[in-house]
């Protein structure tokens, strides 16, 4: 399995969420099981790395100069493959729209910097081209936006659990040529602190 820098952020998440307080900034932590690269949309590259993820987020208190966006939790997180395929780690901002007493939706938007394939390092054409773009995203970019809608169920005390969706992307921004992009879909639990 390849040891990355999402590998040693996902662990550092891991440490800070163990020192969180309900006095401190820390507003949630979620971790959770996605499936990796499922078909959404695009079955042409759906499919092509193995292995579930597992996701920690953690979110922190949103900070006054961002309540003209609807007050938005800065997050960090880290997702770890665990069949060795791309794992990433990043930050973003997510907002919490409350459905009811009991629950919520969680859009958000991020920038990652993940350790997948980026082209084909293989003359095109050969066996070994064909071979490597079988088994491999090609996402065109170090760095990718980070797309994300979760739907709570607030189970009280604090923790909940969670539908999660995302979505990795360059969308032609932060890179171009190719793009074949990742989706993500899995449970998370998750803990809300001092609330």
């Amino acid at each position: 399995m390849r040891w990355s820098g999402a590998g040693l952020l996902l662990l550092g998440a891991m440490a800070a969420a163990g020192e969180a307080r309900a006095d401190g900034p820390v507003d949630s932590v979620h971790m959770g099981v996605l499936a990796h690269n499922i078909r959404v949309l695009d079955d042409k590259n759906a499919d092509k790395e193995d292995g579930p993820a597992v996701e920690l987020q953690i979110n922190f208190d949103s900070p006054g100069f961002l309540r003209w966006a609807g007050a938005p939790t800065p997050y960090i997180v880290g997702s770890l493959n665990v069949a060795g395929d791309t794992s990433f780690g990043g930050v973003g901002l997510e907002w919490r729209l409350d459905l009811g007493e009991d629950w919520s939706l969680e859009p958000g938007l991020g920038y990652v910097i993940h350790d997948g394939a980026l082209e084909v390092p293989f003359p095109w054409g050969s066996q070994e081209a064909v071979d490597f773009t079988a088994e491999n995203v090609l996402l065109g970019s170090r760095d990718l936006f980070r797309t994300s809608i979760g739907l709570s169920r607030n189970f009280g005390g604090g923790w909940s659990g969670q539908v999660f969706f995302s979505h990795l992307s360059h969308g032609q921004i932060l890179g171009d040529g190719r793009n074949q992009g990742m989706d993500q879909l899995g449970l998370r639990i998750g803990r809300r602190f001092g609330r």
